[in-house]
């Protein structure tokens, strides 16, 4: 990794969910409670805000479902809480008549506002395409750090698991040094993890194998 690499890459983790195939979709910026399609207004409850969507077939049926992620109205606590509390992750699921019903949700997944370092917020993006979804974090301070967690949609057991963890750090002083990447799958690393299992600190050889 050079430095030049090094110091752009969390705009680079930014960017790369503007440049997926056509069939991915991601999203990161906030979306007002007015602009929220009327399909989704009954999952985000008042004092939460929608932070990022991403929309596919995720579960496989031929019908668009839909990612949400929330998280506390900082405009409603003007910022002066000291901890944002837990994000939470909702796949909503369409149904055979064409309405969403809430599937599954996380409450670790998507790392807090706080949980980022001096580099502050850690959220990049969440990344959806038919069957499965990505999650993306960017973080650190003198050291850095970034992960990318894929979950994949089961038939058998009707839920999303983790298939593929990779986590890289390094120092933003001399990246090309000290970058190192660790990738995580099933079953060696861990067993069957469902997304509202899935704890980012603690996944490691957990799950059924």
């Amino acid at each position: 990794m050079t430095a030049q690499r090094a110091q752009h890459f969390g705009a680079v983790l930014m960017l790369f969910a503007l440049g997926l195939p056509a069939e991915v979709s991601a999203g990161r910026e906030p979306v007002v409670r007015e602009a929220l399609p009327a399909e989704w207004t009954r999952f985000v409850p008042d004092g939460q805000i929608v932070i990022a969507q991403a929309r596919a077939d995720l579960d496989l049926d031929g019908r668009e479902d839909v990612l949400l992620v929330l998280e506390a109205d900082r405009e409603e606590t003007k910022g002066n809480e000291p901890d944002d509390g837990p994000r939470r992750l909702l796949i909503l699921r369409r149904d055979a008549s064409g309405a969403l019903q809430l599937a599954k949700q996380s409450k670790q997944a998507v790392l807090c506002r706080q949980c980022g370092g001096v580099m502050g917020d850690p959220f990049e993006s969440v990344e959806a395409k038919k069957g499965s979804f990505t999650i993306t974090h960017y973080g650190g301070s003198a050291w850095r750090w970034a992960s990318r967690y894929q979950f994949n949609y089961s038939r058998r057991d009707q839920t999303w698991q983790l298939v593929y963890a990779e986590e890289t750090s390094f120092h933003a002083g001399d990246p090309e040094k000290t970058e190192k990447q660790s990738v995580a799958r099933p079953p060696k690393q861990f067993g069957k993890i469902a997304i509202d299992e899935f704890d980012p600190y603690d996944y490691r050889g957990k799950g059924a194998r």
